[in-house]
């Protein structure tokens, strides 16, 4: 690799491995160590193609989660099975891994800027706005950006858009989906939200086991699919379609709730 090498958003690639060395380094034990990270499903990844793959996954906190999936993509496609034992699989972590993130919560302080080189592709939110509803038009140089990295590699988005659990996929991932065909990876995650204060930052509560699993690539039909069909899909996918709430025990639904009113998490 050259030593000024950049990927197509004009990030230096010698730089950005050494940002994913030094956080995955720091942020280890948060998944393996303080608490305990159990993965399912990491074989699903060694056998994608190195270009255009959209993963979709259900949020709960603003860094964590993403962190997370980093540490779990470099070890897997290192030969770990279904671990991050051992953080040497940083040493040659994956460049061409992106994650969707709005460009205001990447702005909002030194180490969000940090994690942003890192590899976001930084969008502006069209339904909240410095912590109130807005309605704006969808920015067409966002999509064309995360068009961009899906040509380039692996992406990441929560289209859901919030931390808050049950609220309705984005329109907006299934246009892009429809848009650039990629092929559509579901992640479940949980625990994050109990482990972490809300931006993932700051460990909340040790001895927490967190879960991620990743399911196999959703079947869609580009051409013929509507972007509701797709949308449903994706719900089902992630554990995120209201069907689901029929499941959970009343009284963890009216903890939720609170919890939801108390903190208003908005991403």
């Amino acid at each position: 690799m050259g030593l000024f090498k950049r990927n197509p958003f004009g990030h230096i690639l010698f730089l950005k491995k050494w940002l994913i060395r030094i956080a995955g380094t720091l942020t280890h034990r948060r998944y393996r160590g303080f608490n305990e990270l159990k993965i399912e499903g990491s074989e699903i990844l060694k056998n994608l193609p190195d270009k255009n793959v959209l993963f979709v996954s259900n949020h709960q906190t603003y860094f964590a989660d993403v962190v997370a999936m980093f540490h779990v993509f470099n070890a897997s496609l290192s030969g770990r099975g279904d671990s991050i034992k051992n953080v040497g699989y940083l040493w040659n972590p994956k460049l061409n891994l992106y994650y969707v993130a709005a460009k205001e919560t990447m702005k909002s302080g030194l180490l969000p800027k940090i994690l942003a080189y890192a590899g976001s592709v930084s969008i502006e939110r069209t339904w909240r706005a410095n912590g109130e509803d807005v309605n704006r038009q969808v920015k067409m140089s966002d999509i064309s950006s995360i068009g961009i990295a899906l040509k380039d590699g692996w992406v990441i988005t929560f289209p859901q858009g919030t931390t808050r659990p049950w609220k309705p996929i984005r329109k907006g991932t299934a246009h892009i989906i429809k848009r650039y065909k990629p092929v559509v990876v579901p992640i479940v995650i949980d625990g994050f939200r109990r482990s972490f204060d809300r931006k993932g930052l700051r460990i909340k509560k040790k001895g927490i086991l967190q879960s991620m699993e990743i399911k196999e690539p959703l079947d869609i039909d580009y051409e013929n699919e509507s972007v509701n069909d797709i949308i449903e899909k994706i719900e089902y996918a992630i554990e995120q379609h209201p069907s689901f709430l029929k499941v959970i025990p009343q009284a963890e639904l009216e903890a939720m709730e609170k919890l939801n009113e108390k903190r208003k998490w908005e991403y």
